[in-house]
């Protein structure tokens, strides 16, 4: 049968009608620590990080999850390159800003983790199953967990602000081509880049734990968010040397996706929100 594309708009509402029956199944979601439903965690080998790229692409193709992605997150984009190209002083936190990306990647793809759970199910793909997470018990879980992971990307951009401060600033550059000088030609660029990227990793280190496996998680079971998180960390705990080469194929993907204008992150973007969940699938029985 072949697949079109409704309005989003009437989509969005009709979920949101739907959600305001889940509230009360949300706030039991939030705490619920079912030991019947206790996550084991496997260990991962980089054969795992294949198979899940590979089905990634696979659920790409197959849901048509670039066109939700270009309908919903495109006018975010376009809002953001104006008010950057009209703010000089933000030059600087540019670079954080697209690597900021895959700290708050995961919650950004919890509809993508939906659309791959449906297919894996045997239904057939639709981009309007990405909604369905609306009306999942665990969308205060998601909620609350895409918070703190703003959180995080708001104390990362505090952070590479104070570098630049500390290092080439506090003074905005005048252009991007005195900026990309001084970063080359001056010490206290290469500085900058030094301590901007060790801070850089301590977040994404710290996001990649807590949210590796826990929205999938909070969407496929019963359990609470601290169980969720918890089982992320152990996930990472147990399994380093992969989910640390997961966590920096993401970044180096997002970077690349954010070059030509951010266009890449069409394609990127739904790319890596279902191949993590195929990746959940093998880290977490």
């Amino acid at each position: 049968m072949t697949q079109t594309i409704g309005n989003p708009l009437s989509w969005l509402a009709q979920s949101l009608g739907l959600t305001s029956a889940h509230v009360s199944k949300s706030v039991t979601h939030l705490g619920s620590d079912e030991a019947s439903a206790a996550p084991i965690v496997n260990y991962l080998e980089f054969s795992d990080l294949r198979a899940a790229l590979k089905a990634g692409v696979e659920d790409f193709a197959a849901c048509r999850s670039d066109a939700m992605f270009l309908i919903l997150c495109y006018p975010l984009i376009g809002i953001g390159l104006v008010i950057l190209s009209l703010q000089v002083n933000l030059l600087p936190l540019i670079f954080p800003m697209i690597l900021g990306f895959a700290l708050v990647g995961p919650a950004a793809s919890v509809g993508l983790y939906e659309m791959s759970a449906r297919r894996a199910a045997g239904f057939p793909p639709r981009w309007s199953d990405a909604f369905n997470v609306l009306r999942s018990p665990a969308l205060l879980s998601i909620l609350t967990l895409g918070f703190y992971l703003a959180v995080l990307f708001t104390a990362w951009l505090l952070v590479a602000n104070g570098i630049y401060s500390r290092t080439l600033g506090p003074e905005a550059p005048s252009s991007v081509s005195s900026f990309l000088l001084a970063i080359i030609q001056q010490s206290e660029g290469w500085k900058m880049m030094f301590w901007g990227g060790l801070a850089g990793t301590v977040f994404a280190v710290t996001a990649l734990a807590i949210s590796l496996v826990s929205f999938p998680l909070l969407l496929e079971r019963n359990v609470g968010l601290p169980v969720a998180v918890a089982t992320s960390i152990s996930v990472v705990r147990k399994n380093p040397q992969v989910t640390l080469t997961w966590g920096a194929i993401v970044a180096v993907a997002i970077f690349l996706g954010s070059l030509p204008a951010f266009a890449g992150l069409v394609l990127v973007i739904p790319v890596l929100g279902h191949a993590s969940w195929h990746l959940y699938r093998q880290a977490v029985c």
